[in-house]
Formats: structure tokens, C-alpha cells, sequence
């Protein structure tokens, strides 16, 4: 069972704007060369390859340490993704943690299917399930993300879709509670759209937060990557202390 503070790459700036409640600066995605920073580690999980992010020094989104080790990243004997960020005792670092597919997807539905309660995760931990071009910060970016970017009073479930060309972006915040530690989040590509939508439990029955991009909106028609990642705002060590897991069971895309 997950421990989510029970058991508990530099980006560039990125802030909400559109239909967003309130601005927050956002630093999701990793520098171009920093994949590349050290040799990386291959895992296979839900049928697809994917490179576990490793680095010698601090990079992007804000400065954090990332490490490719089995005790941040793993996929246990179900099949199931772990991703951890935890407390070096010896250095007194946080490590944090991400996983890049080695292939590139595009229109279509995305789903991730999660356990525990990511709801509940600490103010400065960030949890994103996202498309992402390396090199092309601004653009061709599709997330969902978990965090409440260090304020307590901020909601903690976010949805964003960055242009293919031009700017602002476009994104809309919740304030997520769960029925329970199994959740399911997806979005849905086309040539002239992004569609959210979430349920509680791993079916897709109990529906929740829809949205979509505004009509006319220039939404990426490239084919990107697929990472996960997790990670703390601004460095900042998580506020309760604790070292934070979790778990997901599976990712899918089904094709248009």
C-alpha cells in the first residue's frame, strides 16, 4: 500500500494564466540535456520502456537532486510503478523522481490509474503525469498535476495545456478530494483539443472535474513523450518531513 507521507528538469517559468483561479509558478519539465546527464536506467512498465531520470548535481524544476537508483524508482512484483522521493541520511538531500517513455505518443486517450491518496500530499510535493518536448519550454506540454505549490490555502489538483505556438497558456485548478486510494486520470488528444477527466477508483464509472481546452486554442499536434515525475516546490523539503511514495498501477494510451 502506498506511504504518500504516511509511510508517508533548471525548467523554465511557467504560471498559470486563462481560467485559473489564482497564478502559481509551475517547473514542470526537465532541461533538454539533462536526461542525458548521466548513464541512464531502462524499466519496462504497462508494456512500454521507459528512462529513469538520474543526475550528478541539481537541476531543474527548481534545483532539485533526481535520482535513477532502485530506492526512487522500481516496479514491484505486480507490475506497478513506484516513485519516491526520499531523504539521503548520509547527505541530508532529497531526491526526487522521474520516468521519461522512449517513445512518443499523440491523439488519443492517456490514463493513468494511481493508488493512494494524492490528495493528501505535502504542500511542497509535486506530482505531474504529463507530455512534454524537450527543448521547447512553453510549448507542446500537456499535464495533470498534484500540488499546491507550497501554500496550503492553493488547490492541489491542476490541469494546464501549454500552445504550439505563441503564448499563454491555458489551465484550471480543483480542489481534489478522494473517496478512497485508488483514483484514475486521463486526458484525451485530438488535432484541435485536450479533454480532462478524472474518476474515483480504477474504473471509468465515477467521473469527476471535466475539462477541456477552449475552442480555437493551438493545442500541440506533435507526437511527445510521456513522463511522471515527482518532485519538491522550489527545493523545499516536504513541510511534515516525511519521505513520500507512490504507487501507479498502470499507464495506457489507446490511440484515436
Amino acid at each position: 500500500m502506498l506511504a504518500l507521507a504516511l509511510a508517508a528538469l533548471a525548467g523554465c517559468s511557467k504560471e498559470y494564466t486563462g481560467t485559473t483561479e489564482k497564478t502559481v509558478m509551475k517547473e514542470n519539465a526537465p532541461q533538454p540535456e539533462a536526461v542525458n546527464a548521466l548513464a541512464q536506467r531502462t524499466i519496462s512498465f504497462s508494456g512500454i520502456n521507459w528512462t529513469v531520470r538520474d543526475q550528478a548535481g541539481p537541476s531543474g524544476p527548481h534545483d532539485n537532486y533526481w535520482s535513477g537508483s532502485t530506492d526512487n524508482v522500481w516496479v514491484d512484483a505486480q507490475g506497478h510503478l513506484h516513485l519516491k522521493i526520499r531523504r539521503d541520511a548520509a547527505t541530508g538531500r532529497w531526491y526526487c523522481s522521474e520516468v521519461i517513455s522512449q517513445q512518443s505518443f499523440g491523439y488519443g486517450t492517456y490514463i493513468w490509474k494511481i493508488e493512494g491518496r494524492v490528495d493528501q500530499l505535502d504542500r511542497n510535493v509535486v506530482l505531474g503525469l504529463f507530455n512534454y518536448k524537450s527543448g521547447d519550454d512553453g510549448h507542446h506540454e500537456i499535464d495533470i498535476e498534484f500540488a499546491r505549490w507550497g501554500n496550503d490555502a492553493w488547490h492541489n489538483f491542476n490541469y494546464t495545456v501549454y500552445p504550439a505556438y505563441g503564448s499563454p497558456s491555458v489551465s484550471q485548478t480543483f480542489e481534489l478530494a478522494l473517496n478512497g486510494t485508488y483514483s484514475t486520470y486521463t486526458f484525451h488528444r485530438t488535432g484541435t483539443s485536450v479533454s480532462y477527466v478524472a474518476y474515483h477508483g480504477h474504473g471509468e464509472t465515477y467521473a469527476f472535474f471535466p475539462w477541456s481546452t477552449p475552442a480555437g486554442f493551438p493545442v500541440s499536434t506533435e507526437s511527445l513523450p510521456v513522463h511522471m515525475n515527482m518532485w519538491l516546490f522550489q527545493h523545499m523539503a516536504p513541510a511534515n518531513g516525511q519521505e513520500v511514495e507512490v504507487i501507479i498501477h498502470s499507464f495506457e494510451f489507446r490511440p484515436l
